[in-house]
């Protein structure tokens, strides 16, 4: 059976079924156990009744501690197992781990909203929460897509299949800080036939006035009331770019492919990564926003002081 006790010995092996370093770990630990306890009250049950015996009675499931918990769906997230697979890992039937994977992830975001590392969901609040970054944003917008499986309905098949992709996907627009590789905002999950354009502009995003936003071709004609929009230029039909007009946009894909890297750190948890299997409705989302804030966690504690 899989242990925190016994996992936390081997720095390389915990990096790599976790995504975190233990230190990482052990920073989010506190608001993931303050979650668990406001949430699952130990005087009450699960329906919320008064308990009728003691805390603690009975036997002592695989998962009784937080750090068993916690290291529980963080594995899930990471390694992005069957869920049958990972029920031998943590000695727990399929029916147990679906459970408990549904009872843990509301709580892991939770804890990333109380250290602050999700990013925004509300394109209406998005100026406010950049206003706090203290400095003038350079922000890069890009669409992602994530494989998932082939629905059965004739309907949702010709709504999540995308022709650029020759699959089945779900489509996310992000929004990166260009200094940080920070996802500052990450948009609802909608079906990946959807043109990146049509999906910020359902978002309605509020930037900061003084804001510079880089974007790209899936972006042409998207304006929205920033300082500047920034765009490489397309090679005219049957002509050629100016010398000055490659070295502009050598210059701005210097810039743009950081969302590349930040999306790259969010795709460490193979949950978005891999075909999405995942049915309920709201699951897909659900992981990307996690997936967003593990990253972020990870930036935060990792990033470099930036040169003067």
């Amino acid at each position: 059976m899989m242990t925190f006790t016994e996992l936390q010995n081997d720095r390389r092996k915990f990096l790599a079924l976790t995504g975190l370093t233990l230190r990482e770990f052990q920073q989010l630990l506190p608001a993931f156990e303050q979650s668990y306890e406001r949430l699952y009250r130990e005087d009450q049950t699960l329906a919320g009744q008064p308990r009728q015996r003691f805390p603690g009675g009975g036997r002592k499931g695989v998962l009784h501690t937080p750090e068993q918990k916690l290291l529980f769906v963080l594995v899930y997230l990471k390694t992005y197992p069957l869920q049958t697979l990972l029920g031998q890992l943590f000695e727990l039937s399929q029916p147990r781990v679906n459970y408990w994977l549904h009872r843990l992830l509301p709580l892991l975001h939770e804890a990333l909203d109380e250290l602050g590392v999700l990013p925004e969901r509300d394109g209406r609040r998005f100026a406010q929460s950049q206003a706090a970054c203290g400095e003038d944003p350079r922000l890069i917008i890009d669409g992602t897509e994530r494989r998932r499986q082939r629905p059965k309905s004739p309907e949702k098949q010709a709504a999540y299949y995308t022709g650029k992709k020759k699959t089945h996907t779900d489509k996310n627009v992000v929004i990166a800080d260009a200094r940080s590789k920070r996802i500052s905002f990450l948009g609802s999950t909608c079906p990946g036939s959807r043109h990146d354009k049509a999906v910020a502009d359902q978002e309605a995003i509020s930037y900061p006035p003084e804001a510079v936003l880089y974007k790209d071709t899936g972006f042409q004609g998207y304006e929205p009331a920033v300082e500047e929009t920034r765009q490489a230029k397309k090679k005219p039909p049957g002509g050629t770019l100016t010398p000055a007009e490659k070295r502009t946009n050598q210059r701005l894909a210097r810039v743009r492919v950081r969302v590349e890297h930040a999306l790259a750190g969010v795709k460490r948890c193979r949950a978005v990564k891999d075909v999405f299997r995942n049915t309920k409705e709201g699951d897909s989302d659900s992981v990307m926003e996690a997936a967003c804030g593990l990253h972020n966690l990870r930036v935060h504690n990792r990033q470099r002081p930036l040169k003067s």
